[in-house]
This record gives C-alpha cells, structure tokens and sequence, in this order.
C-alpha cells in the first residue's frame, strides 16, 4: 500500500510525466497527418498530369513514391499497344495481338488502345482491335467512352465503326455524351452518325443541357441545323434557358435566324425572366434583328410548315419524302 501510494505521490510530484507522453501521441498524429497529406498531395499531381495529358510523367510520381515492391512497375504504364494505337502503327498493333498482348489493357485512368486508337483518328488500328476482341463500350474514370474520343477529333470513320460493332451511341445522364461532344466541336457527320444510330437529340444533361443548346453555345451552326432537322425540339435547352437564348447571348444572328425559322419563341424566358432581346449584346446585330422580327407578322407557310410538322412527330421525319408531293414542297417541309 505505502508502494502504491509511493507511486501516486511520485507521479504527483511530477507534473510533466503526462505532459511527456502528450507531447507522444501529439508527435506521433502529426506525423501521420504529414504523411498522409503527403499522399493525397501526390494523387492530386499525378491526377493534375493525367488531366494534362502527360500520362508518362504520372507514371513516373506512381514509380517513385508508391512502388510496393513489384520492381519499379507503375500501376499507371502504358503498354505497347497503347503506344502502337496511338501513333497508329498498325503493323505492330497487329504483331503485339498476335504476341498475346491484352487489348483490353488500361492504364491508371482505365484507358483502354481503343481510347487511343479514336483519339488519333486512327480507323485501321480501330477495327483490328475490335477484331481482337477490344470492348467499345469501355469507360475512364471520367466516364469517357472511345465513340467520346471518336467524336472529339471528329472522326466519323471511328465512330462508324464503333457503332457498327455494338458502341451505345449514347451514356447515363453524368457520363461526358458523344453527342453532346460532337456539337461543341462542330462535327456535324459525327451528329448524322449518331442520330442515326438511335441517339436521342435532346438527350438533356444537368451541366451542358440538351445537344442543340450545346451547339448554339459553341456557335456551330450546322449541328445545330442537323438536330433541328432531326427533330431536336427547338425549345429545349438548359434549364429555362431556351437554345435561342445562347444564340442571342453570343450575338450569333444566323443561329437565331435558324432557331426562328424552326419555330422558337421569341417571347421565351429565363430564370431571370429575361427574353432572348434582353440577353443580346446592346446595340448588337442579333439585338436589332429580334426587335425587328417581334414587329413582324410570321408567314403563314412558315407557320404551316412547323404544323406539319409536329402533326408527323419526330420519329416520322424519314417518311416526309415518301409523301406524294411535289419535291419543292417536300424540300420545304423538310428545310431543305
């Protein structure tokens, strides 16, 4: 007892024994907060070079600092048919396959030869390696398909080729949309390509809106004709932001002269219930022309016309040059 009690007298009579083991577990938390900020810190650049396109330099961090013993082999190398179907050598893509290389190998990001093969417009490193068993349907860690790539460069032979051989012409809600891809870069074959493999052309995403909206932001006029003529429903855009609201706000006078003739509403409005006058620049070309278009009667063949129209509906679109008409009319109706 007079032991115990010698303890606690002695610990009593030694206030910086508990301060000395604070001072322990202090150092030893810092110490994994350092270490684990270090981490995180070097996801964040290895990430920001795969962003960037400079997938080799993220392979090297991954070497460097995460190296568990498997000889100095990066989980983010890329692997000879990477390289073959980006620089489109076909030969030795062809010989790697026949070596046994995997042609569903992906690097750190899950990119895939076919990836690279579309990025590069590359269409014979493309079929033989959906010859050799290459899944079209693969995905990055972005959601990122290789029919995206296709239509990034504006490839219509790789996209063609991707949904001839089962690509689905269109993702979930989230995933970057190839469609949606083709507008912004202004591939208006690659916007054929896809609607006629059954991409719905106002297929709507929360961050871009539907494809004509996408396309009268870009200012690329001819997708946004090739949609409207597929039925893309000229009032549809990002949220209460109508497609004619992006053209007038870009000052892009042809683009609003095709949304009108297509039958937008001038009188559309906003969030911030400005119409699509209100959101022009002042003083602008795009702006003196809605002013004047609000103070003209619309004609009655063109209001014919978008009748017609929405009395066929969009999935018989095809079926107006089968009507008995005179092909000048047919022409009309179909905005030809």
């Amino acid at each position: 007892m007079f032991k115990r009690g010698g303890n606690m007298t002695e610990a009593t009579e030694n206030p910086f024994a508990s301060l000395h083991y604070s001072n322990v577990y202090l150092t030893i938390l810092a110490l994994f907060g350092f270490k684990l900020f270090i981490k995180i810190s070097l996801n964040c650049l290895s990430y920001f070079y795969i962003i960037r396109g400079n997938r080799k330099e993220a392979a090297r961090i991954s070497a460097e600092f995460y190296d568990f013993g498997q000889g100095h082999r990066s989980w983010a190398d890329r692997s000879p048919l990477h390289d073959a179907a980006c620089q489109g050598r076909l030969l030795v893509l062809r010989n790697l396959i026949l070596k046994g290389h995997n042609v569903n190998v992906l690097t750190l990001d899950h990119v895939s030869p076919l990836h690279e093969a579309c990025a590069g417009n590359h269409v014979a490193c493309v079929r033989a390696l959906i010859t050799a068993g290459a899944n079209v349907n693969v995905t990055t860690i972005d959601g990122v398909t290789p029919l995206f790539n296709a239509c990034s460069v504006g490839s219509v032979s790789c996209a063609e080729v991707l949904l001839e051989n089962g690509a689905k012409p269109q993702g979930l809600v989230f995933q970057p949309s190839p469609i949606h891809e083709a507008c912004r870069k202004g591939s208006g074959r690659c916007v054929d390509a896809l609607v006629r493999a059954g991409a719905d052309v106002e297929f709507d995403t929360p961050h871009m809106g539907t494809p004509l909206y996408t396309a009268c932001v870009s200012q690329e006029m001819e997708c946004a004709r090739r949609l409207l003529r597929a039925g893309a429903n000229v009032q549809k855009g990002k949220y209460m932001e109508s497609p004619l609201h992006a053209a007038a706000g870009k000052d892009s006078t042809a683009i609003v002269k095709l949304l009108l003739d297509f039958g937008a509403d001038v009188n559309a409005r906003n969030m911030e219930l400005q119409r699509p006058v209100d959101v022009a620049p002042p003083s602008s070309l795009t702006e003196g022309f809605l002013l004047v278009y609000e103070a003209t009667p619309r004609l009655l063949s063109q209001m014919c016309r978008q009748v017609i129209r929405d009395r066929l509906g969009r999935d018989r679109f095809h079926l107006i040059k089968a009507l008995p008409l005179p092909k000048r009319l047919r022409n009309y109706i179909q905005y030809m």
